[in-house]
């Protein structure tokens, strides 16, 4: 354990613990709870912060090794410890105050810790800033534990990648079966929730990087609405689909701290489109919000049909809504034809334009799209025994995003998905769409890389940049499948209370063994 802070230190606070710090467990406490026990003097930030570097120790770097966390914070215990203590003089800041929150290693922060997306190439960049969701967390009282192993580049480096691998961090398991993968590329950041290494944490998400690894690993992920959550001091892959969110064992943890991570910040593309006022995410949380619902079912993703499993799954949920008093439209069509397409040749043209920038105002230890390229030649058998670099290759092909080709691809990538949603959920005034998130996690492979039976409901949102939950909704001979809420724009609130009635109503959680093969 010592090896995780400071030896003085380390030894300083083990022996303040008591005999019953040591042994009381907090697998599976919502922050609620702990906040109440905080409250009432039985359980301390830095207590909580020690137990979870301790699961770490016990079962991510030993044990089953899950290999979810990339770097602990040298200065979490410190932390704690300052926030302890101004909850003594001060009282607590809010929901926030002392709870830990592990970052996707794409999110940066202005510490001692590393920014790097888990590639060799961005070893030791540390940014001058926070990025702007962490300055928020900070605000909120959060302890920021460490940074989550994530898909390198965000899964954006090769059309082969195993998901959850990154030449820093290697190959993150899941805890429901240590031999299958994590789905990515928040990897880390789903798995470090689901083994109850932390008490929620920060994903990101451009097409399902959020949404799949929180399906595949039984927690709850929200992806919110574009621009809802700064984009500041996060590598991009493409700023017209890219977000940060949260993600939580239960849907009100990941809405507390969503509120902890959105503001108006002046410094992101979409900063004028930042809503006016905002609700209370975590407020309203009722067992009721699916009476008089209307809920449709999409049935358009992709994989559809592929795993019965997974399709029983829905009309078991389908079922549970009805008897929840939701009006269920089965199927609400969307039209998205040639959406898909367009959407990939956004992705190529914003990665170069959008990483070329953030390397430039960063100080990274790469400037370039390009340097990256050569720097992962050059260091082939560390950085690519596994899988190449084919997305980075095709990316800096692409020209600038004044050509034709990129603006009319934007135009139409966003037009086919918004108005496929916006119409049919106004069609059938609906108040939310479902569909299942994601088939059930698939075996790790290095050798052809990820495989599943393709089900899979991502890109609606995704591509539209409207709000997506998704929440545990059942398993597949013990591993998780979740259901999607997807809403409209700036519909994250009414997507949260569904969810939560939804949670409430069937408590589909069920906690891993972490070492089960």
């Amino acid at each position: 354990m010592s090896r995780l802070i400071p030896g003085f230190l380390a030894l300083l606070l083990l022996s303040a613990c008591t005999v019953e710090e040591q042994v009381r467990d907090y697998q599976e406490s919502d922050i609620q709870t702990l906040q109440s026990l905080m409250q009432q003097g039985e359980l301390s930030s830095r207590q909580l912060t020690q137990y979870y570097l301790d699961r770490i120790e016990a079962i991510d770097r030993s044990g089953p090794e899950l290999n979810s966390i990339i770097e602990i914070n040298p200065q979490a215990l410190e932390i704690a410890i300052a926030l302890d203590e101004e909850r003594r003089e001060r009282g607590a800041r809010g929901p926030m105050h002392g709870i830990p929150v592990v970052l996707k290693a794409n999110i940066d922060t202005a510490d001692q810790m590393e920014t790097t997306a888990g590639s060799l190439a961005m070893k030791g960049h540390r940014p001058p800033a926070d990025a702007f969701l962490v300055a928020r967390l900070r605000t909120a009282g959060a302890v920021i534990l460490g940074k989550a192993n994530l898909s390198e580049w965000a899964n954006f480096r090769s059309t082969s990648s195993s998901s959850g691998w990154s030449s820093i961090g290697g190959q993150t398991k899941n805890p429901y079966g240590i031999l299958r993968n994590p789905c990515g590329s928040s990897s880390g950041s789903a798995v470090a929730v689901a083994a109850s290494l932390t008490s929620v944490a920060v994903g990101t998400e451009t097409n399902g990087s959020i949404v799949c690894p929180s399906s595949v690993n039984g927690i709850v992920g929200i992806k919110p609405t574009l621009g809802l959550v700064s984009r500041s001091g996060v590598i991009p892959i493409a700023h017209s689909q890219d977000t940060a969110g949260p993600m939580g064992r239960s849907v009100e943890d990941a809405a507390i701290l969503l509120n902890a991570m959105v503001g108006a910040d002046k410094g992101d593309p979409l900063a004028d489109k930042f809503p006016d006022s905002l609700p209370d995410f975590a407020a309203n949380l009722t067992t009721d919000a699916l009476q008089g619902a209307r809920i449709g079912v999409y049935r358009g993703y992709s994989g559809a049909g592929n795993d019965a499993r997974v399709e029983q799954i829905l009309e078991d949920t389908i079922a549970i809504l009805r008897t929840l008093g939701a009006e269920v439209v089965d199927p609400v069509d969307v039209h998205t034809e040639g959406m898909g397409a367009a959407a990939r040749e956004v992705l190529y043209y914003e990665f170069k334009a959008d990483l070329n920038k953030y390397l430039e105002s960063s100080g990274a230890p790469v400037g370039s799209l390009q340097e990256i390229i050569d720097f992962n030649e050059s260091h082939a058998a560390s950085v690519m025994p596994f899988f190449g670099q084919e997305r980075m290759l095709l990316a800096q092909s692409k020209g600038s995003l004044t050509d034709a080709v990129y603006l009319e691809a934007l135009a139409d990538s966003k037009r086919i998905s918004q108005s496929g949603l916006d119409s049919a959920l106004q069609e059938h005034e609906l108040d939310a769409l479902i569909a299942p998130t994601r088939s059930p996690a698939w075996m790790i492979d290095n050798v052809s890389g990820d495989h599943s039976s393709g089900i899979s409901s991502s890109s609606l949102a995704a591509i539209s940049g409207y709000a997506s939950v998704t929440v545990p909704a059942g398993d597949v001979l013990g591993l998780p499948v979740g259901i999607s809420f997807i809403g409209a724009e700036f519909s994250d609130a009414e997507l949260i209370q569904l969810a939560y009635a939804f949670e409430q109503a069937t408590n589909a959680r069920k906690p891993p063994l972490a070492d089960r093969e």
